[in-house]
């Protein structure tokens, strides 16, 4: 786990500095302009997904480790690749961008609450001592919050530079994604079947479930098809970079990694389903 632990906060920056060079001002005002669609993936995405993920856990009656390791994925913003996956399925690209951009700097916030409760419901006790609310939020400022912000203001001061390499910036995104988790998958090399045959159903239902429960929620209140492809795709497609950040500067054990090991994997299998179906639904 050592070099995970060592390339996770600065992929994690490198990351959300690429979601900030993404973002313009409109991206914000948009939220004020039309909230409607927003505030229904907003409670989507931030309130039942982890909702979902627990009821998942008691249900399976998973071990603890495991369990926590999928409430820390739940909690997790959406990824940055929901933006280009929601331009694939033709769906609403200025919500998701919106949408995982405001959820992602909520996140400093949303996400040590909803681990640190999880960790109290299910009685985890192994947390690093010098770990609270506060510490892990400041930790997470300064690897999500702050490059954002440091990406936006580059963007206003190279707008032209930067919106014509944002294919570039996404590729380098995606791949230092991919990276992360290939080190998690070749440090673990010797059990990483164990750890899917351990957590990967439990990551599966959920991804599915949330899914379609996003899609067919938004069905009911958004304004469109586009609308309901985008919030369905946010629901499914978490920032699994961060969360092995957040997993790693709170515990010491691969355990809690292997839900977002395993999650990681089976969102774009399922992700690229859900594009195929919801583009021949067109």
């Amino acid at each position: 786990m050592e070099i995970v632990t060592k390339i996770a906060p600065i992929a994690l920056a490198l990351i959300m500095l690429g979601l900030g060079l993404g973002l313009t001002g409109r991206d914000f005002l948009r939220v004020i302009n039309n909230p409607k669609d927003f505030i229904i993936g907003f409670i989507c995405q931030l309130i039942l997904l982890p909702i979902v993920a627990y009821i998942l856990i008691l249900i399976l009656n998973l071990p603890v480790e495991i369990a926590l390791g999928i409430m820390i994925i739940a909690a997790a913003p959406g990824g940055v690749t929901t933006n280009v996956m929601t331009k694939f399925a033709n769906g609403d690209v200025a919500l998701s961008i919106s949408l995982t951009a405001i959820i992602s700097l909520i996140s400093i916030i949303s996400v040590p609450f909803i681990v640190l409760k999880s960790a109290d419901l299910l009685g985890v006790t192994n947390i690093s001592a010098d770990i609270t609310m506060t510490a892990i939020t400041l930790k997470m400022a300064l690897v999500v919050t702050v490059p954002v912000i440091l990406g936006m203001i580059i963007r206003k001061f190279a707008d032209n530079l930067i919106s014509s390499n944002l294919s570039i910036i996404n590729k380098i995104t995606t791949a230092l994604f991919i990276i992360v988790f290939a080190a998690i998958w070749i440090e673990e090399r010797e059990d990483i079947f164990n750890y899917l045959k351990q957590a990967g159903f439990a990551v599966l239902v959920l991804n599915v479930v949330m899914m379609i429960l996003a899609y067919y929620i938004a069905k009911f209140f958004t304004t469109g098809m586009k609308q309901r492809k985008c919030i369905a795709i946010e629901c499914g497609l978490q920032n699994g970079t961060l969360a092995v950040f957040v997993a790693t500067q709170m515990f010491n054990d691969i355990t809690y990694m292997i839900p977002t090991a395993a999650y990681a994997l089976i969102m774009y299998l399922t992700g690229f389903a859900l594009i195929f179906i919801l583009r021949r639904s067109n």
